[in-house]
């Protein structure tokens, strides 16, 4: 049967193909100049960004049609990322490329499709991309696996990769640069799951094989580049390195241990490795970034985020303002017991500015939701609901933290709480940054002073009904 998503690329091609023909008599041999362009179907926002390592170099307004299109006059060939909020891919550009990508929100990835000069390395690397998130998705029950049977199939995978990157590489001819992101993305995918081996076959059947891996299981280690600076931007090698980390930083003797002082130990031991092994100050950077980044995100202990904040800045050399750890770790500071809740600016269902120091008045349970996670905004009213019958002098506030007001409106209206105040975030990143809001089960509770009794707790936590008391 003919694969529909060929049949809309010949379409999508037909469409520009007059305005590639007329950007071909523009290059010359010494320019840069390149295009992009594209279409976004059901789009989220009214604009594409355009980025170089997480940099953004321009912001691509969409027509009325959705779509955009932009010429860079001089545009240095390598890897780049287009964002579509919340969702983004990356895009390779050699010297004079004119590359047309068309996209569909509800289903991003799998629809996602370029065309024009520099279209095939592009597309190869998308289907490679999809290739490995299916892999991802059945690799469940393989990491139960004995060590034999486990190495035996993902080396059957693994072939089957390097098969399809031969025969694209043979029939594309692309050049050494790009061939650097398309081995790195097929190498470091079957790397982080011998990585990951290791701590899922554990925490999944009980049994540890450390002792029983063979002596050459990580021989592969050698072989890599930990201070590829052209990789840093790259989510294979990003995400192989963490899981490097993960796996080299695990504390065997854990029972010695609180949960939340293992967590502390085990991610400075992560960071003591990452400086011993990475020489290279942005690769550094960025790993400890990540680091960084997922500890803060789950643990909430004050006194060892500051311990863990320590070494941090010893080792980093990243003091951007725009650098979040920081961002993290100063509003962390504020939010200690018995501190005022530091004020933002909220939006009610009229459209009234609301300060969050009128909080003041009772004990307040603060939560937050958004109408992508639907299946938690149902499970956290519900729970806030139960709350709120047993504990009927306290105040539950509802933040949403859409950038979208429209959608928050119409989620309102499909799902008709009750028994919380609901709001809107005016500007999500000043409350971002002033709450250190860096996940969705985050729960902030506060005493009818203002105060902050709890700024880190979770309504879904079995013990969180003790912050009524």
């Amino acid at each position: 049967m003919f694969d529909h998503k060929y049949l809309k690329l010949i379409v999508f091609s037909t469409t520009i193909l007059l305005l590639f023909n007329s950007c071909k008599n523009e290059f010359k041999g010494n320019d840069y100049v390149a295009y992009f362009g594209g279409e976004v179907v059901n789009p989220n926002s009214t604009f594409v960004l355009f980025c170089k390592d997480n940099d953004v170099i321009d912001t691509l307004k969409l027509d009325k049609n959705n779509r955009f299109f932009i010429k860079f006059d001089s545009l240095v060939p390598g890897l780049y990322t287009f964002k579509h909020e919340p969702e983004y891919q990356y895009v390779y550009f050699d010297k004079n490329d004119s590359i047309m990508m068309n996209v569909n929100t509800k289903d991003f990835d799998g629809s996602l499709i370029f065309c024009g000069r520099g279209d095939e390395k592009n597309n190869f690397l998308m289907d490679l991309y999809l290739r490995n998130e299916k892999d991802k998705n059945s690799m469940f029950e393989v990491f139960d696996y004995d060590i034999e049977k486990f190495t035996k199939t993902i080396d059957s995978s693994y072939s089957d990769n390097k098969a399809f990157y031969t025969k694209n590489k043979e029939i594309i001819n692309w050049k050494t640069d790009f061939d650097n992101f398309a081995k790195a993305a097929v190498d470091f995918h079957h790397y982080s799951k011998k990585e990951l081996y290791p701590i899922v076959h554990l925490l999944r059947t009980g049994n540890d094989v450390v002792e029983k891996l063979p002596s050459d299981y990580y021989d592969y280690r050698k072989t890599i580049d930990y201070n590829n600076e052209t990789l840093n931007s790259f989510s294979p090698y990003v995400m192989y390195l963490s899981q490097m980390l993960n796996n080299m930083g695990a504390i065997n003797y854990h029972n010695h241990f609180t949960e939340v002082d293992l967590a502390l130990k085990t991610n400075i031991n992560k960071m003591n490795i990452a400086d011993t092994l990475i020489k290279n100050q942005k690769v550094k950077n960025t790993v400890l970034n990540n680091i960084a980044f997922t500890y803060l995100l789950e643990d909430q202990n004050m006194v060892n985020n500051q311990t863990f904040l320590e070494t941090y800045h010893k080792y980093s050399t990243d003091k951007s303002k725009k650098n979040e750890i920081i961002k993290i770790g100063n509003a962390i500071k504020l939010l200690k017991t018995g501190n005022p809740l530091p004020e933002v600016a909220l939006i009610d269902s009229k459209g009234n500015t609301i300060s969050s120091g009128t909080f003041a008045k009772k004990n307040t349970v603060i939560f937050f939701w958004t109408e992508k996670l639907e299946s938690h905004l149902i499970g956290a009213h519900k729970k806030i609901m139960a709350f709120k019958a047993k504990y009927p002098n306290w105040e539950f506030i509802a933040i949403n933290l859409n950038d979208n007001h429209q959608e928050w409106l119409n989620a309102l209206k499909h799902f008709d709480f009750k028994g919380t105040t609901e709001l809107h975030s005016k500007d999500f990143e000043d409350l971002k940054a002033k709450w250190a809001i860096t996940k969705i089960h985050r729960t902030i509770v506060i005493d009818n002073n203002g105060k902050i009794k709890n700024a880190f707790a979770n309504i879904f936590d079995v013990n969180f009904e003790d912050n009524f008391k």
